[in-house]
């Protein structure tokens, strides 16, 4: 009788694991899998260096950054590296005051960043498993003056760490950011925001030559991005992967059907006016179309569900092929989407 009574206590706790196991149909076996990468960080590189030796020291770093080191110089605007005049500016860079403060910071907050390393290790197993022989890019981390947080090119995936000291980083209310925006430049935000970096670039939407810009291709083709960044980080919570507080999450789960009938209702899910596409795609502290509680982009959320429908109901199609896919009514229709 005790060892039958032990069993069922075995089986009853067993149960919930096995629950929690099916219900994330996102969860693959990576096993087979390695990805190794180095993280170079040229923040640590140019301010450690004597500013006088910037310019002999310029063919090493060209040498270990390759094409990532034009990449950063155009993003602070210090022109090509062959220019004669680049040592110059980068001269500046480096030795310009808030720059220097910046980086103690910056050293500070990431005096390490093995998380950052196995996140993006984890993320890129998972994308061999989706797209075997993919390209992995060689990954940077450095400072551009608050300029772009993700930099991204053929090969390379680049980190600006200025942009994740934190929601409460002194900087960037000086530099007028308004909260809810500084509330996602955080440590925990640098590996979703690679992935989708990387999969935004990979899967450019003027590059996808849909049919027509309009509302509905706009958030199908968000949708698919956060369909691809939920494949590749299985394990990150709906509010890490939208940017959502928890009750705005909330707003769209209790609201989905309600927001998908407003945009059928008012004839703007075919609408290829840009105002009306950046009112429901761009940066905002809500979404205007909806209420005050809603967050902004919550059209995002509706393209991922429709795009999480097309997938489940359509057993045979692979990440690959949704991601190439440029039928935008045929996904719709092939979705059987019905909040």
């Amino acid at each position: 009788m005790r060892i039958r009574f032990c069993i069922i206590i075995f089986l009853v706790l067993l149960m919930p694991w096995q629950l929690s196991c099916k219900r994330n149909r996102y969860r693959i076996d990576t096993s087979s899998v390695a990805v190794k990468i180095e993280i170079k960080r040229l923040e640590k590189d140019l301010f450690s260096l004597d500013p006088e030796k910037i310019p002999a020291s310029l063919p090493a770093l060209k040498e270990k950054y390759g094409d990532f080191l034009q990449l950063f110089s155009y993003v602070i605007n210090t022109g090509n590296v062959n220019d004669s005049s680049f040592s110059d500016f980068l001269v500046r860079f480096c030795t310009d005051k808030l720059n220097n403060e910046v980086y103690s910071s910056v050293i500070q907050h990431y005096p390490d960043i093995e998380l950052v390393k196995k996140g993006i290790e984890d993320a890129f197993s998972h994308y061999l498993c989706y797209f075997p022989g993919g390209k992995i890019p060689a990954v940077f981390t450095c400072i551009t003056g608050f300029n772009n947080s993700i930099i991204v090119g053929d090969s390379a995936l680049g980190v600006s760490l200025d942009k994740y000291l934190g929601k409460d980083c002194k900087y960037y209310p000086r530099l007028k950011i308004y909260k809810y925006i500084a509330a996602r430049m955080n440590s925990w935000n640098i590996v979703p925001d690679c992935i989708f970096g990387w999969g935004s670039t990979e899967w450019n939407f003027d590059e996808m030559n849909y049919s027509a810009d309009n509302v509905l291709a706009e958030i199908i083709h968000e949708g698919k991005l956060k369909y691809f960044e939920k494949c590749m980080l299985p394990e990150i919570a709906d509010t890490l992967l939208f940017e959502f507080t928890s009750d705005q999450m909330t707003f769209c789960r209790n609201n989905e059907g309600q927001m998908w009938e407003y945009l059928i209702e008012h004839n703007i899910l075919f609408s290829t006016d840009q105002f009306i596409i950046r009112k429901l795609e761009g940066e905002a502290p809500f979404t205007s179309y909806f209420t005050n509680e809603s967050p902004g982009r919550a059209s995002v959320w509706l393209g991922f569900r429709i795009v999480e429908s097309y997938m489940v109901k359509n057993k045979g199609i692979s990440l690959n092929d949704l991601m190439k896919n440029t039928d935008i009514q045929g996904i719709l229709e092939k979705a059987r989407y019905s909040p």
